[in-house]
């Protein structure tokens, strides 16, 4: 999703339960899905789905959902899922619910996504516990519930799922569906933070600039900024360049303020852009060359190899 954003579908190996002779074709098309051979796996797939095999059905499902080996079809996948989820496979009934909730190859319902997300939730599937969450916490007013957004979070984090983690930090930092806690969030923001969540970093990169639930504390700030703009949070990159131009936890640059605010100014931002061009006036033209030239590298490297 998204991720929303980003929620990573993979395609899983289960037996259990059919012949030996199936049990060879399902492990045949795992192997060939594994290899890329999509061709392969949709022809040992479909016979098995087409015989009422719920993990094979699920397979033909994000086949046709996500367009590998066959033409994207969403409406062939909804087919393909609800044949699955009826059986009680939780992937299906988890990317069901995405599909209902972002009205993929169906009109949009927010009331068939909640009833699919809870199947699977409730079979303790982490990244639909997170998704109920969500749909309580952002759906239409006749769905928000921050009471209950708080309660599948909780379930979903529990199993250190990191979107999770972090939208429980959203909710404490917020005061919605609890009592507003910077200390809380700042705990449930670094849970995610620490396994990558580049919101997650991001947002403790900001309590921790700003003393919120924490002592303030500049050096931390620009460690978590780091790592959220290595994976290319604009925002954080737009923190960096703030650091670095009234030099908070790091030496005082222009240049890594202006390249930071370039490299933003890319994505369209017109404040990055106006920062950015505020720089000029501080700079020499070697000093700006420098600091385009360091722009380009870092976005080349995908935001690897940025000046330090």
């Amino acid at each position: 999703m998204n991720k929303l954003q980003s929620l990573l579908l993979i395609i899983t190996l289960l037996v259990g339960g059919v012949s030996t002779v199936a049990a060879q074709d399902y492990g045949k098309a795992y192997e060939a899905a594994e290899a890329g051979d999509f061709q392969t796996a949709l022809q040992e797939w479909r016979p098995l789905a087409e015989q009422g095999n719920a993990n094979a059905q699920y397979n033909l499902g994000y086949m046709y959902d996500s367009g590998q080996g066959v033409t994207q079809d969403y409406a062939e996948a909804v087919k393909w899922y609800h044949l699955s989820a009826e059986q009680g496979n939780a992937e299906a009934q988890n990317n069901l619910g995405l599909i209902y909730q972002n009205g993929r190859g169906v009109p949009q319902d927010y009331a068939e996504a909640v009833k699919w997300y809870r199947l699977a939730a409730e079979q303790g599937d982490a990244d639909a516990q997170n998704l109920l969450g969500v749909v309580y916490q952002y759906g239409p007013s006749f769905i928000q519930d921050y009471a209950e957004a708080i309660r599948w979070y909780r379930l979903s984090a529990g199993q250190e799922n990191a979107f999770a983690q972090r939208n429980l930090g959203v909710m404490y930092y917020s005061g919605l569906g609890v009592p507003k806690d910077y200390a809380e969030a700042i705990r449930w923001y670094r849970l995610s933070a620490e396994q990558g969540n580049s919101f997650a970093q991001r947002n403790l990169g900001v309590m921790y600039y700003s003393g919120l639930g924490v002592p303030a504390d500049y050096a931390e700030a620009i460690k978590w900024h780091r790592l959220s703009a290595e994976q290319g949070d604009a925002d954080a990159q737009i923190w960096l360049g703030v650091m670095y131009e009234f030099g908070k936890g790091v030496l005082r640059s222009n240049v890594m303020a202006h390249m930071w605010y370039n490299i933003v100014s890319a994505t369209g931002s017109v404040k990055a852009s106006e920062w950015r061009d505020n720089m000029v006036a501080k700079m020499t033209n070697a000093d700006i060359s420098k600091a385009q030239q360091m722009a380009n590298e870092c976005l080349n490297s995908s935001y690897q190899n940025c000046g330090g």
